[in-house]
């Protein structure tokens, strides 16, 4: 998810507007990021919309595997 933080960075979106935006605490899309907890289907629309993910990187951000 390391990329995907990058990607938040370089838009200049604010993690806690973010986060409000996707109905989940800070704390919680912290720990999503982290690979801690997996992001919902609902969240990762919001990624999408917000962050303008082309379909390449939104296979990369969320559906790629290590074995990919």
């Amino acid at each position: 998810m390391n990329g995907l933080k990058k990607r938040i960075d370089d838009a200049g979106v604010k993690y806690s507007w973010l986060a409000k935006r996707m109905g989940i605490t800070r704390e919680a899309l912290y720990k999503k990021l982290a690979g801690v907890h997996e992001f919902k289907a609902s969240e990762i629309g919001v990624l999408i919309d917000v962050l303008h993910l082309s379909p390449k990187e939104q296979h990369a951000y969320f559906f790629a595997n290590d074995s990919d």
